[in-house]
């Protein structure tokens, strides 16, 4: 299937043969990606009433599509309708919660080039809406999970004109709240949020 950016470019994806072959980021020596952990934890803050969120689904448009037989229909080629946004959004007690999930394999700092001024502007737009914006951090080469106020990383960004391009680990251990993984759920990020809003109260 072939899939195009907002912008027209060709999207580029790789053989799944040679995917894998790869070898995958793993959580927690685990085998399992952050991103996979962090559905399950929704799943378990929704099954236990504690919260509702989802991961967002990527917008496309569909331009060509082949029906080899009646009851099935395959996807030829498709667009990204627009770029995407954050990851995942809610409701927890009374707030909106809107949130970016990233990943690297540094062990003293997170690279901004894994945010996009798209990213960005969006969270400042929460922001501006009293939401509760947020991105979560995973160092996998150390297996350590950080949450980070969208507050925080729209500073970090803005000191790029400065040739800052990286949030130091150090700074990230001051300022976020380091979240343990647990059994369930597996990422217990509400308990950062919770300390988020005591200390913004």
């Amino acid at each position: 299937m072939t899939f195009h950016y907002p912008n027209g470019q060709l999207f580029s994806q790789k053989n799944p043969r040679e995917r894998s072959l790869k070898k995958e980021t793993t959580f927690a020596n685990r085998g399992m990606r952050f991103e996979e952990a962090i559905n399950q934890s929704n799943e378990y803050y929704l099954t236990h009433d504690k919260a509702v969120i989802h991961k967002k689904p990527t917008p496309l448009q569909i331009v060509k599509v082949d029906y080899p037989k009646r009851s099935a229909a395959v996807i030829k080629e498709a667009y990204f309708r627009q770029p995407s946004t954050t990851d995942y959004n809610g409701v927890y007690r009374g707030y909106y919660l809107d949130f970016e999930a990233k990943e690297t394999k540094n062990k003293t700092s997170f690279p901004l080039k894994n945010f996009h001024q798209h990213q960005i502007t969006h969270m400042q737009q929460c922001l501006r809406q009293d939401a509760i914006c947020f991105v979560l951090l995973w160092f996998s080469s150390l297996n350590r999970c950080f949450f980070l106020s969208a507050q925080e990383l729209v500073n970090y960004w803005n000191e790029q004109e400065n040739g800052k391009k990286s949030i130091p680990l150090a700074l990230i251990e001051t300022v976020g709240i380091e979240i343990t993984p647990q059994i369930a759920p597996r990422i217990p990020y509400l308990a950062a949020v919770e300390q988020y809003l005591e200390k913004r109260s």
